[in-house]
C-alpha cells in the first residue's frame, strides 16, 4: 500500500485522479480499452473534477457503480446514479463506451445478478474508492463479507454509516437515511489492478489509521486494501492526522 498525504483536498484529488488516468492509459495501450470503477460521495469530489478533464479516448472506457441505495429514485439528490451522471457521465469530453449503472428502483437481487453478470466479463484497471467514518469500503458495513465471491451483493447499512449520509447533508434525518443498499463485494473492488482510495477530513482520522494501521479484519473493511499489491491511498492533512 502506498500512502500519499497532502495540504489540500485539492491537491489530494488531483494527485489520486493522476494516478489513475496513467494505469487507464497503460491498459488502453495493452489492450485498446480500459475498465473503472467510479465511487460517490463527498470525498470524490475534487478527484472527479480531475479524471472528468483527462484527455482520455473515453469511448474505449468501460464504467462499473460502486454502489447504490435501494428504493431511493434517480431523482433524489442522494441518489448515486443522479451523482455519477451528473458530476461525472454527462461532463466527459465524448461519451463512454458503456457505464452499468446500478438500478436502486427496480428487484435488488435482480439486479445484483444482472450487474454481476456484466462486471464478470470486464477486468476492471482502476477501482476509484472511498472510506466510510465506520471503515466501510464501499457499502460493505462492518463486518463485512470478506469471503463472498459474488461481484454485488444486498447490504444492511448500519447507523454509523446513515448518520454519515445524513452529517453530509444528503437526507434531513437519520430516518430517512436508507437501510439496504446494494453494494460491490470486497473480493470484486479487491480484483482490481489498482485501486485509487481517496479520503479527505479530520471525520475520517480514525477510521484512516484503523485501516492503514490496524489489523486487517473484517470490523474495518477498508484494512483489506492493505492486502492489495497496487493500492494507492491519498489522504489530506485532515484525515492523515492520527496516522
Amino acid at each position: 500500500m502506498n500512502t500519499h498525504i497532502f495540504e489540500t483536498r485539492e491537491e489530494m484529488g488531483s494527485e489520486a485522479a493522476a494516478t489513475g488516468i496513467a494505469q487507464l492509459k497503460r491498459a488502453i495501450e495493452d489492450r485498446g480499452e480500459a475498465n473503472l470503477i467510479v465511487a460517490t460521495g463527498n470525498s470524490q469530489f475534487e478527484m472527479l473534477e480531475n479524471l472528468r478533464s483527462a484527455a482520455l479516448p473515453w469511448n474505449r472506457i468501460n464504467g462499473y457503480h460502486l454502489d447504490e441505495y435501494i428504493g431511493l429514485p434517480i431523482t433524489h439528490d442522494a441518489s448515486f446514479r443522479k451523482y455519477l451522471a451528473d458530476r461525472f457521465v454527462s461532463r466527459l469530453p465524448e461519451p463512454m463506451k458503456a457505464f452499468c449503472y446500478l438500478d436502486g428502483e427496480t428487484d435488488p437481487v435482480e439486479e445484483c445478478e444482472r450487474a454481476s453478470a456484466l462486471i464478470q466479463k470486464d477486468a476492471i484497471d482502476v477501482a476509484f474508492v472511498g472510506i466510510g467514518e465506520n471503515g466501510h469500503l464501499a457499502f460493505n458495513d462492518p463486518p463485512a463479507d470478506f469471503e463472498t465471491d459474488v461481484p454485488y451483493i444486498v447490504v444492511d447499512l448500519d447507523e454509523d454509516c446513515r448518520n454519515q449520509q445524513f452529517g453530509e447533508g444528503w437526507f434531513p434525518d437519520l430516518e430517512a437515511a436508507p437501510k439496504q443498499a446494494i453494494s460491490m463485494s470486497v473480493r470484486q473492488i479487491m480484483e482490481s489492478q489498482c485501486i485509487v482510495c481517496t479520503v479527505p477530513d479530520r471525520r475520517k482520522a480514525k477510521a484512516v489509521r484503523d485501516a492503514l494501521r490496524g489489523k486487517v479484519t473484517p470490523d474495518v473493511p477498508a484494512s483489506i486494501l492493505q492486502t492489495h499489491p497496487n493500492c494507492h491511498v491519498f489522504l489530506d492533512a485532515e484525515a492523515a492526522s492520527l496516522l
